[in-house]
């Protein structure tokens, strides 16, 4: 369930992109994902973030990923040109029924998050024999 945002080419960018315009898109992190023993491993690029700006919640099987960047200006400065802005990070994907969403891990090492997303105990893959009649 990742939500799609628009992309613009460089030149609409330019022209178009205003604080006004911006400020309630969100980036999409990249994100990665991959499968080890019993469990997924899901690594999002949020540079920038720390674990104070960050919030990570499962509701109905969907996972919800958030953080924000604040790029406050160094007091008693002020801009003559800004275009680096406050930014908001948000990714959503719906989770198997095999994850344990109450067994979920998240850690934060220089601007990646780490989450372990385990299976549950009673969905482990099991070889079923075949008995001859």
């Amino acid at each position: 369930m990742n939500d799609v945002t628009r992309r613009d080419t460089p030149r609409e960018a330019a022209e178009t992109r205003t604080p006004e315009r911006d400020s309630g898109r969100a980036l999409q992190p990249p994100v990665d994902i991959h499968e080890e023993g019993n469990a997924l491993h899901l690594v999002a690029d949020m540079p920038g973030v720390t674990s104070d700006s960050l919030s990570i919640e499962v509701d109905n099987n969907v996972l919800t990923i958030e953080g924000e960047i604040r790029l406050d200006m160094p007091e008693g400065m002020s801009a003559i040109y800004a275009e680096v802005q406050a930014q908001r990070f948000a990714r959503r994907f719906t989770l198997s029924h095999e994850i344990d969403a109450e067994a979920i891990e998240a850690r934060l090492d220089n601007g990646l998050l780490h989450l372990l997303l385990p299976k549950k105990q009673s969905h482990h893959r099991r070889r079923i024999e075949v008995r001859a009649a």
